[in-house]
């Protein structure tokens, strides 16, 4: 059964009027950051890193869980903010594969691949509350980290040696 000319144009015309749902878009953003290839399920816990919540004014989109070249992913853009290395470096903890898009004016000014640090500052709380990162000394807390053969990833505490290996999330500082 053969489709007649007119009856394809048609629903063309039609696909058109009411957009075709495999055809769904972001709006691109004018200036900010762009973090794709997020580890699925991982994009909310993107924004508690760079601290984008019920206060921050600019547009956020988030996509989740969305099918890829290189497999399921999540995706975050950013109107106005560009990421700071320990921005850069906590999110790389958590999604080791991500990717991070600068745009101004609308292009990609730079792409980078985020890499795992060998050592990280300031970013998490240890889980020792005898530490004395965690006391009033001022002193920021320091972990050395390690990738594992399994691409799991384990902190050890640089003063008190204690090891977090997985839902170091709720440390961010």
């Amino acid at each position: 059964m053969s489709s007649t000319p007119e009856k394809n144009e048609k629903s063309t015309i039609r696909s058109k009027k009411l957009g075709d749902k495999n055809d769904l878009r972001i709006k691109a953003i004018e200036n900010g950051t762009v973090i794709d290839h997020i580890t699925p399920g991982q994009a909310l816990n993107v924004l508690r890193i760079i601290s984008v919540g019920e206060n921050f004014k600019n547009t956020v989109s988030i996509v989740m869980n969305a099918g890829g070249a290189r497999g399921d992913k999540d995706v975050v853009k950013i109107e106005g903010k560009e990421l700071t290395e320990k921005e850069v470096a906590a999110i790389s903890l958590l999604s080791p594969k991500a990717t991070v898009n600068i745009i101004r004016n609308f292009e990609v000014i730079e792409k980078k691949q985020v890499a795992i640090p060998q050592c990280v500052h300031g970013i998490l709380k240890c889980v020792n509350p005898n530490c004395i990162s965690n006391s009033k000394e001022p002193i920021d807390s320091r972990f050395i980290v390690k990738e594992c053969k399994n691409g799991a990833i384990h902190l050890r505490c640089a003063y008190c040696e204690s090891v977090m290996t997985e839902n170091f999330i709720k440390n961010i500082i």
